[in-house]
């Protein structure tokens, strides 16, 4: 048998506010108390709930098939740009991280620290266990926050030529960061994510894969997600510790404040030359190899959340939806409900033949109202109720969840009708939602307008002079960082919002998560 490791924590874990299950039955709004109304609907969604352990969740099955969904379609992409899957250490020695100064710096706050493989008795003979000072490890094992570096000491053995290269790797994996203030889905101390890995014989080669990656991902969040991206570039100050440069895309909430749903970094060098990872070039010269490492998580849960959801529940876009369809039947007697069933059967055989997934709740011990309740609640884009005088009529019942509005469809013309609507949903979600945005989105050219509308939220377009230290003080000064510098920003001559020193170009502030 293995001996269990033991976690001895250099630091004190997270003690978030207990959520109780036993909630108020009326649910706050997102005017009301917007933070509240997020952690509420992903308990009562059924999609996560607090963890024992302080600081993580446990994702429950049907926000698991949310999460299942997302992977599918990403790692479908991945493999047709030709990324290959693979799996590396959870456990990373310590000096691993101490060979990448940056990157070290960058995660050191935030690392959970294995010192012991072993627990024994208390010495003192009280009850309980405690490390075993004779199982102290030799070297500290940090658990994974990103795996940069473990990956990069592997690559310097599959790495001796450039007939090797290039290597397109990602992994599924979770990693622990230890985070201070945690939300479910959004920021907590373990979290499920990919992360690709790429090593390249030139610069040029490790670039356009960055960018290309970065693509990817806002094809994913705005063709699936159905939520508008904005693609650009980090600045130094937010950009990933150990990069050369970050390509981002950033989301807007409902609340105005940003979201990073994806990055992806080009490395340059810097881990090649940490790991001493060298290849024989075609002229014969041994090079360092270039880099890039690009992720996405469950955070982005969060994202589809916060862009769709309403003050009645869930809004789901239907490409990820656990459920598409619901049918509920109405009916008094078994003669109508033996009706009901054979129209519903048929109905389920075209979803079903369609790859629509599909349910026939026909559960007795649940009233049709309190069906109607929870698929709404759910998120779930159609609702079909069949009831005895409907069918007599020769129609369904038919409520789209993202107007609310309910028609009645002919019997005979709604299977073929049920995946143009299911794809007009998905627009019109992604319209809703790019108008906000739209909407939310403005010019500011002074300090004392700046002021005043990162209150307001939203992306504000600002010059900016381009230094650290500016960036690090209207950060100080009002919590608003930049988001990006989006990649089709125009060239445009003005002054920045704080120092009035020249600027060429504007970039987005916003609060953020």
């Amino acid at each position: 048998m293995h001996t269990p490791l033991y976690f001895h924590f250099y630091f004190v874990s997270l003690h978030p506010k207990k959520i109780h299950k036993n909630m108020a039955k009326d649910f706050v709004s997102r005017k009301e108390n917007y933070s509240q109304w997020y952690n509420d609907l992903v308990i009562r969604a059924d999609l996560a709930e607090a963890s024992a352990v302080r600081g993580c969740m446990v994702i429950k099955p049907y926000g698991y098939a949310i999460w299942e969904k997302m992977q599918r379609v990403l790692d479908d992409m991945f493999k047709a740009t030709g990324h290959q899957n693979a799996y590396f250490p959870l456990f990373i020695p310590k000096s691993y991280f101490e060979k990448e100064a940056e990157h070290v710096e960058g995660f050191a706050k935030e690392c959970a620290v294995v010192t012991h493989h072993r627990l024994a008795p208390k010495k003192d003979g009280s009850k309980g266990l405690e490390p075993d000072p004779e199982a102290k490890l030799e070297e500290e094992l940090i658990v994974r926050p990103t795996s940069e570096t473990i990956i990069w000491d592997t690559y310097r053995g599959w790495i001796k030529s450039w007939r090797d290269l290039p290597i397109l790797c990602n992994q599924w994996a979770n990693v622990v960061r230890w985070e201070m203030r945690t939300r479910m889905f959004l920021r907590t101390a373990e979290f499920l994510w990919q992360e690709g890995h790429t090593a390249h014989a030139t610069s040029q080669e490790a670039v356009t894969e960055a960018r290309r990656m970065i693509d990817v991902y806002a094809n994913f969040v705005q063709n699936y997600m159905a939520v508008p991206v904005i693609k650009g570039t980090k600045s130094p100050a937010e950009r990933f510790a150990g990069a050369i440069d970050t390509y981002c895309i950033e989301a807007m909430m409902q609340d105005g404040k940003a979201l990073q749903a994806g990055t992806s970094h080009f490395l340059g060098q810097n881990f090649a030359k940490a790991f001493d990872v060298k290849f024989l070039s075609k002229d014969n010269k041994l090079e360092y190899v270039w880099a890039t490492s690009w992720g996405v998580s469950t955070r982005l849960i969060g994202a589809l959340i916060m862009t769709h959801s309403d003050d009645n529940g869930l809004v789901l876009p239907p490409k990820l939806a656990p459920l598409q369809v619901v049918i509920v039947p109405v009916y008094k007697t078994d003669e109508q409900h033996s009706k009901i069933n054979e129209q519903a059967q048929r109905i389920v055989s075209f979803c079903q033949a369609k790859g629509i997934s599909v349910k026939f709740d026909d559960r007795n011990e649940y009233k049709p109202g309190w069906k109607f309740n929870e698929y709404e609640f759910k998120g779930v884009p159609i609702r079909l109720t069949i009831g005895a005088r409907d069918l007599e009529r020769g129609v369904v019942e038919l409520m789209r969840r993202d107007t609310l509005v309910k028609q009645e469809i002919d019997c005979l013309s709604l299977c073929e009708r049920l995946p143009e609507i299911l794809k007009d949903i998905q627009k019109n979600i992604f319209n809703k939602a790019l108008q906000y945005r739209t909407k939310k989105t403005r010019k500011v050219d002074s300090w004392a307008e700046f002021e005043q509308e990162i209150e307001r939220g939203g992306f504000l377009l600002c010059h900016w002079d381009g230094t650290a230290a500016t960036e690090q003080k209207i950060q100080e000064l009002t919590k608003a960082t930049i988001r990006c510098i989006p990649f089709d920003a125009p060239a445009e001559e003005g002054k920045c919002i704080l120092t009035g020193s020249p600027s060429h170009k504007r970039v987005i502030f916003a609060r953020n998560y």
